[in-house]
């Protein structure tokens, strides 16, 4: 068997993490992904997932995937510079330029490939990226990835902003990144404020809003169409595995900065492309996602009822209108008994602690769906009731 020279301090850390309760493990899902799932062969009412529409075992995406297969096979086979870009490839990238409202759309396989894509690819040793403390993972790696200096402001913070900014005028360029939906809060980037920011400072603007696709606007358009820009808009990435119910992920942007992207962009240039299948399945998905505005509407009404009932109970939610809706534990082996209380009740939710939240704030991250019903919002408040503070 081989072994790292180092093993012994491996698994001292190991040990560390575990004895911390910061231990993670994987855990095996049986059949599809739902409001009830069947986990490490047990039956539960999952408030886990970030399939928000439903969209994940839909039977359209389900049957334009199977159709696709017969078409184009199962892998793509090469990047999308080679041989790898298919004819669904192509109508995903159009479709979501006209959804979007942008002149153009780039795929990648994954959102973490397209975050840290589109910061390295844009920038360079002279240039300064400017984020927000609670940004995804993906984005702060991308700016590390990158070459760039590293800038950040306190969580949604306006007046700090401002100051980053200042510091860095005399850089060659600059730009801001933040998440659409914060995705361990749940609350909205304060988009038209950094717009503001921007154009006064002549900063360009990135917003990643894996969690607002799809969920936020009449028509699914996410966080810019919540706010309502239509003339100047960030650059826009987005993913398909979360609303969309699929897998992958896309940036938007003008002409010039696609281009430029497919050229520099070392996570779209060096990678087999998704399959095709996965494409066809987003095209589907896609159409659903500006046709079946009731889901939105229906999500809405289950995060009021969830919210009203959780105020009643004095439950600490923090304050979130979206699909994510974080309870604030703070201690960690706390939050994690609070985790496993629910779960013998047969309720799933995810147990997040440090690293993926600062110290001291660990909490449950209930996600709710438009496929949950009523009634799986009130059995999650009566385990909650019964499991919270005991």
């Amino acid at each position: 068997m081989s072994q790292l020279p180092w093993h012994s301090q491996l698994q001292q850390t190991l040990t560390e993490r575990k004895a911390a309760g910061l231990y993670r493990r994987t855990r095996l899902r049986d059949g599809e992904q739902g409001v009830e799932v069947v986990l490490d062969g047990r039956k539960m009412l999952s408030f886990s997932s970030n399939d928000y529409l439903g969209f994940a075992a839909h039977p359209a995406l389900k049957k334009a995937f199977i159709e696709s297969l017969d078409q184009e096979g199962v892998g793509s086979g090469a990047a999308h510079l080679l041989t790898g870009h298919s004819r669904y490839h192509h109508q995903l990238e159009e479709a979501l330029a006209e959804f979007t409202g942008q002149q153009r759309v780039l795929l990648f396989s994954t959102g973490y490939m397209a975050n840290i894509g589109v910061i390295d690819g844009l920038l360079g040793k002279t240039d300064v990226v400017v984020q927000d403390k609670l940004n995804h993972a993906s984005l702060l790696d991308g700016g590390r990835l990158s070459e760039a200096q590293q800038l950040r402001y306190p969580h949604a913070a306006m007046a700090l902003l401002h100051q980053r900014l200042h510091t860095a005028a005399n850089s060659r360029n600059k730009l801001i990144v933040s998440d659409g939906v914060f995705s361990m809060d749940g609350d909205i980037a304060p988009l038209p404020e950094i717009m503001d920011l921007a154009e006064q400072h002549k900063a360009g603007v990135l917003i990643d809003d894996a969690h607002g696709l799809g969920v936020l606007g009449q028509n699914g358009g996410g966080v810019i169409e919540h706010f309502g820009l239509t003339q100047q808009k960030p650059i826009l990435v987005g993913t398909f595995g979360k609303a969309f119910g699929t897998a992958g992920a896309f940036v938007a942007a003008d002409e010039v900065v696609i281009e430029t992207l497919v050229q520099q962009a070392r996570s779209f240039i060096y990678t087999t492309a998704q399959p095709p299948a996965i494409a066809a399945a987003t095209l589907a998905s896609l159409k659903l996602v500006q046709q079946e505005t009731w889901r939105r509407d229906k999500l809405q009404q289950l995060i009021k009822q969830f919210r009203d009932g959780a105020d009643q109970l004095g439950l600490p939610l923090m304050p979130s209108q979206t699909a994510i809706q974080p309870l604030l534990i703070g201690d960690d082996k706390k939050a994690f008994k609070l985790g496993q209380d629910l779960e013998q009740h047969g309720i799933l939710v995810g147990i997040i602690r440090p690293p993926t939240v600062p110290k001291n704030t660990a909490r449950l991250r209930i996600t709710l769906s438009a496929a949950h019903d009523a009634e799986h919002i009130d059995k999650l408040l009566g385990a909650l009731e019964a499991s919270y503070g005991h």
